[in-house]
């Protein structure tokens, strides 16, 4: 699979799903909006409600809940 560099781009790429439809692999998404514009984080998605990400820069790949901090907005399969 080959994804664009920024989360806005990652998004559209992808065919959007509800969180009800999460398999892994799928990717997750935080927006500061209800519109995908204003998406500013992604992850991907593990299963049983866990993620694998960058949490910032110069910080390591971490696995957590994807509720770590606030719910995700937007969900797509790449």
């Amino acid at each position: 699979i080959s994804l664009p560099h920024y989360s806005v781009a990652q998004y559209y790429t992808g065919s959007p799903i509800s969180a009800g439809e999460l398999r892994p692999g799928d990717l997750v998404f935080w927006s500061s909006s209800s519109s995908p514009e204003g998406i500013h984080h992604v992850a991907l998605y593990m299963g049983n409600g866990m993620i694998v990400h960058a949490p910032r820069p110069g910080q390591p790949v971490a696995v957590e809940s994807m509720y770590y901090w606030i719910p995700p907005t937007h969900f797509s399969r790449p």
